[in-house]
């Protein structure tokens, strides 16, 4: 892939993202290319398709952009000015796409590109960083921390899930605590496993020390 493409995209990407403050900023799309080149690595994908893929993932994201999310027009735009090839545009969006997670009605990708771009974004989660973008994104949308009246909603489909209002505590039962089991690729499984335990010993200590035990 030309390096300038590259560069573009982590310009655009950077300006896209200057103003959110909810998770889903600049930083977390660097840190999910950069996951997902490693992973693309180790499971010998097209690299190309999924750097671009990585960086793009989020700009039409539902619930940022709704009103592109359905046509992708912003990484549609950016990948034609840059002449991509339609059917690489395609593929590009096919796996932005099936990035997302959806509760139920989570899929699979089709492809081991889409695996490694999901993969990754999964991976950014969890672990240290999935429980400081946990809060970060509860604290951006004025959700409490924790109510231990408020119990965990589990196995929601995707409009459930995307209505649903919990607190940010139960969000790592609804979701964070699924991801592990949902990985495709074995680069990520093991990466999410260690992740999976940092989070583990959080939330245990978090509660431990919420009733006063610790």
């Amino acid at each position: 892939m030309d390096k300038e493409i590259i560069n573009n995209a982590v310009a655009f990407v950077r300006n896209t993202f200057k103003d959110d403050h909810s998770g889903h900023d600049y930083f977390h799309t660097l840190r999910v290319y950069k996951m997902s080149t490693r992973i693309a690595e180790q499971e010998n994908a097209n690299l190309a398709v999924v750097q671009l893929a990585a960086l793009l993932h989020d700009v039409d994201d539902i619930k940022l952009s709704p009103e592109t999310h359905a046509n992708k027009g912003r990484a549609n735009a950016f990948l034609r000015k840059h002449n991509i090839s339609e059917t690489m545009i395609k593929t590009i969006c096919n796996i932005i796409d099936e990035v997302s997670y959806k509760g139920t009605d989570s899929i699979t990708p089709k492809t081991i590109e889409g695996m490694c771009v999901q993969d990754a974004d999964r991976l950014d989660a969890i672990g240290a960083i999935g429980i400081a973008r946990a809060f970060a994104y509860g604290g951006s949308h004025n959700r409490i921390m924790h109510d231990p009246e408020i119990k965990p909603t589990e196995n929601m489909n995707e409009d459930e899930y995307r209505n649903h209002i919990s607190t940010t505590v139960n969000h790592f039962y609804e979701k964070l605590f699924r991801l592990r089991d949902l990985m495709s690729t074995a680069t990520a499984k093991k990466i999410a496993e260690q992740r999976e335990q940092y989070m583990k010993h959080f939330i245990s200590e978090f509660l431990d020390e919420w009733d006063g035990i610790q």
